[in-house]
């Protein structure tokens, strides 16, 4: 009986776990709206998710700008990423010997681990100077740069969940591709990858919402200026960045339009993790 009293409580500890988590978004969801109102009701929200000039002292709050930056870092991001993380997803899965794979995919999961500022100091003082002689002008403090720290970032959580996409393949699939005559690599490119495609994209999905939520690191390489990216060579601000650089002196209506700024945000990425976690419920 105590056995069985113990599965009872404990799924009913899990369940409550389960329900704070969720109140807890709820209430940061409802807190942050509250926040924006003066802002939504001051200047509009057309005004300001497209406006392009974003000026406190003028009372002016468009993120368009900041949007753009924070949708072409994290693109850009990604496709440094993808391939890289794809590799070494295939490579784990498929062609590591065991003693090469216990040593791989601890590294790749360490980087989990890193703080962001840290990525943030490596690529400041390391990557934005060479990037600095290669453009020929500026600091490096762009969005090459930030796109470049981002990638490495987002790399472990794109590696782990395709890896384990590629593991949950049916072993039938790749021994009937054998048995066909393919070789190993024409397996992995013809039935593994095809098979294992929808876990790949949740993580590619997930992958992006972790990109475009990252701040501290982007706050020290990407150059913090509100203006369009014309160049992955120039500076730009994304939402994040914008929030941590203004927030501690702002007041009144900036204050809030900076809230509406991350109501935007809480948005986008509460939409991309809701895709990428359908994705990955449905992979084969």
């Amino acid at each position: 009986m105590s056995r069985y009293f113990v599965d009872r409580v404990s799924r009913r500890v899990v369940y409550i776990f389960g329900v704070v988590a969720f109140l807890i978004l709820v209430f940061i969801a409802i807190f942050i709206l509250k926040e924006s109102l003066p802002a939504l009701k001051e200047l509009g929200i057309v005004n300001i998710l497209f406006g392009a000039k974003w000026y406190p002292s003028k009372d002016t709050f468009g993120i368009l700008t900041m949007l753009a930056g924070s949708v072409v870092t994290t693109l850009l991001a990604l496709a440094i990423a993808m391939p890289l993380a794809l590799g070494c997803a295939i490579f784990l899965a498929e062609v590591a010997p065991p003693h090469i794979r216990n040593i791989v995919r601890p590294a790749v999961e360490l980087l989990v681990g890193i703080p962001s500022v840290v990525y943030g100091l490596v690529g400041m003082l390391i990557l934005c100077p060479v990037i600095a002689r290669l453009s020929g002008t500026g600091s490096g403090s762009s969005v090459l740069a930030a796109a470049v720290v981002l990638a490495i970032m987002v790399l472990p959580t794109i590696t782990s969940i395709s890896e384990d996409s590629l593991r949950a393949v049916p072993a039938r699939y790749k021994e009937g591709a054998f048995a066909l005559g393919a070789t190993h690599w024409q397996t992995i490119h013809h039935v593994l990858l095809p098979a294992a495609r929808r876990g790949i994209t949740a993580a590619v999905i997930l992958g992006t919402g972790k990109a475009i939520g990252e701040t501290m690191a982007m706050v020290m390489v990407i150059g913090n200026s509100p203006i369009f990216p014309a160049s992955i060579f120039r500076p730009a601000r994304t939402l994040t960045g914008n929030i941590a650089v203004e927030m501690a002196s702002a007041t009144g209506i900036h204050e809030s339009a900076l809230f509406t700024t991350g109501l935007v945000l809480f948005i986008l990425v509460l939409l991309i993790n809701s895709i990428g976690l359908l994705a990955y419920r449905r992979r084969a």
